[in-house]
C-alpha cells in the first residue's frame, strides 16, 4: 500500500451532513488500498467522541479544533486585499507543518476535500495532487450576495459576499491550475467551474455523490417518530446553514399554505440538527415541527408522505435528494436542488420553479396521483448512485498519466473539455 495524504476542513465523521458524507466515503474508499494520514479541522466539539473510529481507518491523524466565533473573528482581521476570507478561517500553522513533515517523509500522494484546504499544498510539485472542490464556493457566495435583504445589505453582508465571491473565484481558478485534477460533484458543476476557469478545463472532471441505499431503505423506518396527526411533509439537513434555512422558511411563508387549501391537515416537519432561531421561530406556527438533532433521520423520512427539497439557494448534488430518494419517498423539489442528478422529473421525483407549482406538486402526491413516484426513485438510487459505483476507478488520478477522461462519461469522471 502507499501512503496518501487526504485533508478535509471538517472532520468526516460522522458522516451526518452532505460535505461530510462525501469525504467520509471517498476517504473509506482509497483506504482499501492506500495508508491514509489525515488532516482535518473539527468545528463541533461533539465530533471528537468519533476520533477513535477515524483512527481504526487511517494510519495517522492531526486534527485541530475550530472555536467558530474566534475563527470568524481572527479570518476577518486576517483580510488581506485580493484574499478569501474563508481562506484565513481554515489557515493553522500547526497543520501546515504537520503537511510539511508527512511530504519531506516522502508521501507523494494527496487527496485535498475542499478548496480552503488546498493551500496545503499549493505548488508542492513532489505530490500528484487531487483536489476535490466539490462546489463552485464562490457562486455560492455570488448567490449570497444576489439574494441579500436588506437588513444583510444595510449591515454590509452583501458586500462582504461579494468580495468572497470575487476572491474566491480567483484563488480557485489558481488552484485548479496548479494541482494536478480538480472534481466537483456533478458534470454540471463542473461544466459551470470550467466556463469560469478555461484555461484549466483538460483538468477538471467530477464525481457524483452516492448514497448508502442498503441503510437507507424503506427496511429501516422504524417506528413513527411524528405525533399523532399528519399526514407529514419532510425537510432534512443541518439548520444552521443559510441556504437549508432560506429553504424552510420559504417553503413555511409561500408554499405551505397553498398545500393546505387543498390538504389542510398537512403538517411540515424540520429535522436537523444546530436549528436557527429563525428556524426556532417557525417550530412555534401551528402544525410546523422543529425537531433539532435526531439520531437517525430515516423514520423521519420513511413515515411522511412526502420528502421537499425546496432550496433556492444550492449548489452541486444534494444529499438529503438522494438520501429521500433512496427511503423510496416521493420528492418535491426545486430545480435547484435538483440540478446535477440524473433523473427524469415526473418519473423519479417531482420539481416546480415556484411556489404555486411546488404546492401542485405537493398536493397530487397527497391526493395520490404519483403512486410509483417512491419506487422509481429508489430504483434510480440503486442504478446509478451507488458509492462503489460513483467511486470506481478514482484511484487511477494518482497514476502518472492518469486523467479524468479514462473512464466512460457517464461514471462521473470524463474531462470537461
Amino acid at each position: 500500500m502507499r501512503d496518501l495524504l487526504f485533508l478535509s476542513h471538517r472532520i468526516p465523521y460522522p458522516p451526518d451532513k452532505g460535505d461530510k458524507i462525501r469525504a467520509w466515503h471517498v476517504l473509506r474508499h482509497l483506504a482499501r488500498s492506500h495508508r491514509i494520514h489525515l488532516g482535518c479541522f473539527v468545528d463541533d466539539p461533539a465530533d471528537l467522541a468519533h476520533v477513535a473510529t477515524l483512527r481504526a481507518v487511517c494510519a495517522d491523524l492531526k486534527i485541530v479544533p475550530i472555536r467558530r466565533r474566534w475563527h470568524r473573528l481572527r479570518s476577518l482581521a486576517r483580510a488581506r486585499p485580493g484574499l478569501p476570507l474563508s481562506l484565513a478561517y481554515f489557515a493553522d500553522a500547526g497543520l501546515r507543518a504537520w503537511v510539511a513533515e508527512k511530504v519531506a517523509g516522502g508521501i507523494e500522494l494527496a487527496f485535498v476535500h475542499c478548496s480552503a484546504m488546498a493551500p496545503y499544498l499549493l505548488g508542492e510539485r513532489r505530490v500528484r495532487r487531487v483536489l476535490d472542490m466539490v462546489d463552485v464556493d464562490s457562486a455560492k457566495w455570488a448567490d449570497y450576495a444576489a439574494r441579500a435583504g436588506l437588513p444583510a445589505r444595510l449591515l454590509g453582508a452583501g458586500l462582504l459576499w461579494a468580495r468572497e465571491a470575487r476572491t474566491l473565484l480567483a484563488f480557485e481558478r489558481a488552484a485548479a491550475r496548479d494541482y494536478d485534477h480538480t472534481l466537483f460533484v456533478s458534470r454540471d458543476e463542473a461544466a459551470t467551474f470550467a466556463a469560469l476557469a478555461p484555461d484549466s478545463a483538460g483538468r477538471i472532471g467530477w464525481r457524483d455523490n452516492g448514497v448508502d441505499f442498503s441503510a437507507f431503505a424503506p427496511a429501516h423506518a422504524g417506528a413513527s417518530p411524528y405525533p399523532e396527526g399528519g399526514p407529514y411533509a419532510v425537510f432534512t439537513g443541518t439548520m444552521d446553514y443559510r441556504p437549508n434555512i432560506d429553504a424552510v422558511t420559504w417553503f413555511a411563508d409561500a408554499v405551505l399554505p397553498l398545500i393546505r387549501q387543498r390538504h389542510p391537515a398537512l403538517r411540515f416537519a424540520i429535522v436537523g440538527a444546530n436549528p436557527a432561531p429563525a428556524v426556532r421561530r417557525l417550530g412555534a406556527r401551528p402544525g410546523i415541527l422543529v425537531t433539532g438533532r435526531v439520531a437517525d433521520t430515516r423514520p423521519y423520512l420513511a413515515h411522511a408522505a412526502l420528502a421537499v427539497a425546496p432550496l433556492r439557494l444550492a449548489r452541486g448534488t444534494q444529499n438529503k435528494v438522494l438520501e429521500a430518494l433512496a427511503m423510496a419517498r416521493p420528492v418535491v423539489a426545486t430545480p435547484e436542488a435538483f440540478a446535477g442528478l440524473r433523473a427524469v422529473p415526473g418519473r423519479d421525483l417531482l420539481v416546480g420553479a415556484d411556489a404555486a407549482s411546488l404546492a401542485a406538486h405537493a398536493g397530487d402526491v397527497l391526493a395520490g396521483r404519483h403512486p410509483g413516484l417512491g419506487a422509481a426513485g429508489r430504483a434510480l438510487v440503486q442504478r446509478d448512485y451507488a458509492w462503489d459505483r460513483t467511486l470506481a476507478g478514482l484511484e487511477s488520478l494518482f497514476e502518472s498519466g492518469g486523467g479524468c477522461d479514462k473512464a466512460p462519461a457517464h461514471d462521473g469522471v470524463a474531462v470537461i473539455r
